[in-house]
């Protein structure tokens, strides 16, 4: 599934230059989705790939958790969305 497939994109222009942001679904939560603590060395591309089977999915977990990073403190609490179904632009 490619991450801009089907994604809109609401653009701003600022010093004539037109910079874009891609706009996704919300994710909702469900009760079957799962929680985690991160322990040291957790990244979101290797917790896509465990959860997911794919690292590609690194930015549906930063969606889910409202993150800018990659990379994730120790100890932040994290939620795995059970389904992959919103992983589409709007």
């Amino acid at each position: 599934m490619a991450r801009y497939e089907n994604t809109k994109i609401k653009y701003n222009i600022i010093n004539e230059k037109s910079l874009g942001t891609t706009l996704y679904n919300k994710i909702p939560e469900r009760d079957d989705d799962l929680y985690i603590i991160t322990q040291y060395g957790d990244r979101l591309d290797t917790l896509a790939h465990h959860f997911y089977g794919t690292p590609n999915l690194w930015w549906y977990l930063a969606k889910a958790n409202h993150l800018t990073f990659v990379t994730i403190p120790v100890g932040t609490s994290l939620r795995i969305p059970a389904s992959t179904e919103y992983a589409v632009g709007t």
